[in-house]
């Protein structure tokens, strides 16, 4: 009996989905900002240069050469800005991911020692220049990390979507924030999730935030509750209206971010038992992956192989 080939591990490396990744990477490690500068300030507008700023924040030790750029050039927005995000990279691996309550006194401590940091640089870049996407939407998790409150994180989302209305990035960490752990309530996160997809054009990624909050209201549930969320009749329907204006539309948008919208679709469908669509949502992904959903249904690099194989097996 011959057996079907093996399928590739996930990858979850974002620079397969964006070399450029790679390269700023590189920039960054030798300090050469010149670069990096050239390459930021070239993007189209309407590019999510949260993206951008996020590689950057996640190179280690990039603070130390920032620190004297920022105080030798204090108007470089830019650089307020990566450095800002590097302040909130830091503070957020001390504070962990885990639920509140499993956080110490001492990591929340830290946490906002470094938020408020953060804090002062992006006040700076955003009052130099009140356009940039990437400086407002680490504000919206500043405020988040500080617990400023759900009017202050959708004040600064409305003056971010006053530029860029669609911006993915900013729209998924507001849409955390307005979870009931944050604070909200689960109908502020669905009827933002809807409104972002209904005002987006479709084909664009926009939609895949109605799956994130469906799925973050099942990890909120426990026992059958859980297993038995995404397959109501009308989560069933608005996930598949979502899916359809997004990740299964015929001119869905590979733009920053694409890899986790796509892969949030195939979460839900494979949990709800949609094979069909799950097995759609994984054949555009190939083998590429990000850690969020993943990392919410188990170890990552395991939980997409499961859903993955399963899907493709029967869809």
């Amino acid at each position: 009996m011959s057996h079907p080939p093996s399928l590739p591990p996930p990858d979850f490396e974002p620079a397969s989905a964006f070399p450029e990744a790679a390269w700023l990477r590189k920039a960054a490690a030798v300090s050469d900002w010149a670069a990096i500068r050239q390459y930021v300030d070239g993007l189209p507008y309407g590019t999510d240069r949260s993206f951008a700023v996020r590689v950057l924040a996640e190179v280690d030790g990039i603070e130390q050469w920032l620190r004297p750029a920022v105080a030798a050039a204090p108007d470089d927005v830019l650089a307020l800005t990566v450095l800002g995000a590097r302040e909130v990279r830091v503070g957020w691996e001390i504070r962990t991911s885990a639920r509140a309550e499993n956080v110490s006194r001492e990591q929340f401590a830290g946490l906002h020692a470094h938020l408020r940091q953060a804090e002062q640089l992006l006040i700076r870049a955003t009052a130099l220049d009140p356009s940039h996407d990437a400086a407002w939407a680490e504000r919206i998790t500043t405020a988040m990390g500080l617990q400023l409150g759900q009017n202050e994180a959708r004040r600064r989302y409305d003056r971010l979507a006053k530029h860029h209305p669609h911006h993915f990035t900013a729209q998924g960490r507001l849409l955390q924030q307005l979870c009931p752990k944050w604070g909200g309530s689960w109908e502020a996160a669905h009827g933002f999730a809807r409104e972002c997809m209904l005002a987006a054009p479709e084909g664009a990624m926009n939609g895949a935030l109605v799956a994130e909050a469906h799925l973050e209201r099942r990890l909120d549930l426990k026992g059958q509750a859980r297993e038995e969320y995404l397959r109501q009749d009308h989560v069933r329907a608005e996930l598949v209206e979502a899916a359809d204006r997004s990740a299964l539309h015929p001119r869905f948008h590979r733009g920053y971010g694409w890899v986790t919208a796509q892969g949030c679709f195939a979460a839900v469908f494979s949990l709800m038992g949609d094979t069909a669509r799950a097995a759609a949502c994984f054949r555009v992904l190939g083998n590429l992956a990000s850690a969020y959903p993943w990392d919410c249904l188990g170890k990552p690099a395991e939980a997409y192989v499961r859903h993955r194989d399963a899907a493709l097996a029967r869809g």
